[in-house]
């Protein structure tokens, strides 16, 4: 069985140009780039991501079309509840998952060849209709993208399902596989 992780942000919590830094579609030299004419996209693997742009992150937040969406404790076990079912359903394996306020973090098991875009989109979507359901809401829940590492050994499976389940700050749900959920707020 093959293994990801799985991260993403709600929507307008994590804005290009963050202070934070940022894996953004901005094209420009880095100190070091060859300077042969095109401009260099630095949003691949591997690629450091951007330091802080204020200008870049008012421009994100000037163009959001919602305020930013923060998710509380039934909307995150909802969120787990709906990555389960969607597991269920293709016929994956989800090890562990939490969910803080304004991202999410899931380590899914699979067999073959997967797209991890069309996996995460999958993932979100499900939860985004359990959410609306649950509220009654259908904003946009979910920013766009979101990171897909491929764990390529048990080690790197086993640092990632730690990392999942106890070393996120103030998770408001985490879910293992086998044990079900461990707290919920």
């Amino acid at each position: 069985m093959n293994h990801v992780l799985l991260t993403c942000t709600t929507y307008g919590t994590w804005l290009p140009g963050d202070s934070r830094g940022s894996v953004t579609s901005v094209r420009d030299y880095r100190p070091g780039d060859e300077r042969d004419g095109r401009r260099v996209e630095h949003n691949r693997f591997g690629e450091a991501w951007e330091g802080s742009i204020p200008a870049l992150r008012q421009s994100a937040q000037a163009r959001m079309k919602q305020p930013a969406v923060l998710l509380d404790g039934p909307e995150a076990r909802v969120v787990i509840e709906r990555f389960i079912e969607t597991s269920r359903v293709r016929g994956r394996t989800l090890l562990a998952m939490s969910v803080m306020q304004n991202h999410l973090h899931a380590i899914v098991g699979y067999d073959g060849f997967v797209e991890f875009d069309r996996m995460l989109n999958d993932y979100k979507s499900y939860a985004g209709r359990g959410l609306n359901a649950l509220t009654g809401k259908r904003p946009a829940w979910w920013a766009r993208g979101g990171s897909k590492r491929a764990l390529t050994d048990e080690r790197a499976v086993a640092r990632a399902v730690n990392y999942v389940l106890n070393k996120q700050p103030s998770p408001l749900a985490r879910w293992k596989d086998g044990i079900g959920f461990l707290d919920t707020i």
